[in-house]
């Protein structure tokens, strides 16, 4: 008889292609490759800033669930890190100069609707960004902090203070995904879902290009 493969094993390797196209979309290359400017990173951020909102807002409604409720922990809270590297990086008034992109709108739109009502789908889109942030994000904020000549202001968000060890924690949130008591259907939604927030971020990229030509021009 076969071993049952964790869950958390399932969803990372019924995912690994589609998190590898969101990561190697032209913005983000061309930001972590150094070909990028200081204001396509403001730009990223500012939209990082519309997601986490939708997010932790979402957390709010989620937190008495009892699915949802292992995964949600104030160590992982980014929106006032982000606050402050928009003041940082924009100036007092930030919130009047950012908007949504598109692509934004729709993933924000997304994350509010599973947010009302879907642990599973809530647990999908809390998964996608905050293990990434806690895995590729740690590189992509030092990478930034380099490029740019940044310390701690501008990067808080790649800042998780209250994590001393993000592999452990990542190893514990992987155990939780692997305890919860989906079934193998449900497991295949939340799965699908996982697919969806990547495509959000694949498209977000694309967007974040489209506006960095259409102000270029």
């Amino acid at each position: 008889m076969s071993e049952l493969v964790p869950f958390s094993a399932a969803v990372r390797e019924r995912t690994t292609v589609a998190h590898s196209s969101s990561e190697g979309a032209d913005f983000m290359t061309d930001l972590m490759r150094g070909r990028g400017c200081r204001e396509d990173y403001v730009a990223l951020v500012a939209q990082h800033w519309f997601i986490y909102e939708a997010l932790e807002a979402a957390a709010e409604r989620m937190k008495d669930d009892p699915a949802a409720a292992p995964f949600i922990s104030t160590k992982l809270t980014r929106l006032p890190a982000l606050e402050a590297d928009l003041e940082f990086l924009i100036g007092d008034d930030w919130r009047d100069r950012i908007s949504p992109l598109p692509t934004t709108a729709a993933y924000t739109a997304r994350i509010a609707e599973v947010g009302r009502s879907w642990a599973g789908g809530f647990v999908a889109h809390h998964y996608t960004r905050y293990l990434g942030d806690l895995s590729g994000g740690q590189f992509i904020g030092r990478l930034m902090a380099r490029q740019f000549g940044f310390e701690t202001n501008g990067i808080g968000f790649y800042v998780f203070e209250e994590i001393a060890d993000p592999a452990a924690f990542k190893d514990v949130y992987r155990e939780q995904l692997d305890a919860v008591p989906w079934d193998a259907a449900e497991r295949e939604r939340v799965i699908d879902e996982v697919l969806l927030a990547y495509r959000f971020n694949t498209d977000l990229f694309v967007d974040l290009a489209a506006a960095k030509a259409g102000a270029a021009a």
